[in-house]
């Protein structure tokens, strides 16, 4: 009676688990799933089922109260007035620094020098900037000193402070974005435009523009999605009963102020859901406008 061949019995199961999509990479991907699963998925769908069981009436009572007082669903557009020219801002500034940033000799220490507020975090940053620009801070008494003005300019604790911060902290983020994306075009396809009578502007428009659209449309959904999420500036650098009452403080207060984890839960996916949609938009519109090789291969 012939036994089997251990390697060759191992190199049968390896064929069975790779036809049914299960090799070695796959297998790589699950610890980094699990870790999804866990941190993202399960909280995620547990604050859905959550919200659904207000501490008192019908199961959609989180939500009827949410839209039905002015004070809280306001917060959406408060937010949205923050995070969407936040994001416009970061985006516009990334690209054309990136493009002259990628022509310098030293491009390391620039890129170096322009990340440092990631290291920082958005607490520190915040913190620095009450020292800075506060009313007593090194700028308004530069500012007092050479005569410019006469009273401190209001720049924090309002829709300026919060604005500037998330400005300062999310730039970094898309400044890479971009550098990585503009830094990966093959330089001949510029210097065969420049050797056919195209300007700097006219290559940017119809070479590089087309290349890095799409990527930029993934960017501008990141960048997004963090600032839309602010927290910590809108508190310290801007007036959570005010102006800067974003939709993250609400759900800050019903959680740990009113102790209503319901309510707190519903927030939480109304925020999901305002995310997802412009997120959703974006990408949309990034499908239909953009056309690429594969696209006009296709008419």
């Amino acid at each position: 009676m012939k036994t089997a061949d251990p390697a060759t019995s191992h190199l049968r199961g390896s064929r069975r688990l790779a036809e049914y999509g299960f090799d070695g990479v796959t297998l790589l991907i699950l610890p980094a799933a699990l870790f999804v699963l866990l941190l993202f998925i399960y909280p995620f769908l547990y604050g859905l089922v959550h919200s659904f069981i207000p501490k008192s009436g019908a199961w959609y009572a989180n939500y009827a109260k949410f839209f039905s007082d002015p004070y809280m669903y306001g917060t959406i557009l408060l937010t949205l007035q923050l995070a969407l020219p936040v994001t416009l801002v970061n985006v516009a500034l990334s690209v054309p620094i990136a493009m002259r940033v990628r022509l310098m000799r030293h491009q390391r220490v620039l890129t170096t020098i322009l990340v440092v507020p990631i290291t920082l975090g958005t607490v520190l940053v915040a913190e620095g900037m009450l020292n800075y620009l506060g009313p007593q801070g090194w700028f308004n008494r530069v500012l007092m000193t050479i005569g410019l003005i006469d009273h401190p300019v209001r720049l924090v604790h309002n829709y300026t402070g919060v604005f500037l911060s998330l400005v300062i902290t999310g730039f970094p983020f898309t400044f890479l974005l971009a550098l990585s994306m503009i830094s990966g075009i093959d330089p001949a396809l510029e210097h065969a435009a420049a050797t056919l009578g195209a300007r700097a502007r006219q290559r940017f428009q119809q070479v590089i523009l087309p290349l890095i659209l799409p990527g930029l449309a993934v960017t501008f959904c990141l960048s997004f999605v963090d600032a839309f999420s602010v927290f910590p500036s809108a508190v310290i650098l801007g007036a959570p009963a005010g102006e800067t009452r974003v939709l993250s403080i609400a759900a800050s207060q019903a959680a740990f102020e009113q102790y209503d984890y319901s309510f707190a839960s519903a927030i939480a996916m109304i925020m999901a859901v305002v995310q997802f949609g412009i997120v959703a938009i974006i990408l949309t519109a990034r499908s239909l406008f953009y056309k690429g090789p594969a696209g006009a291969g296709k008419g």
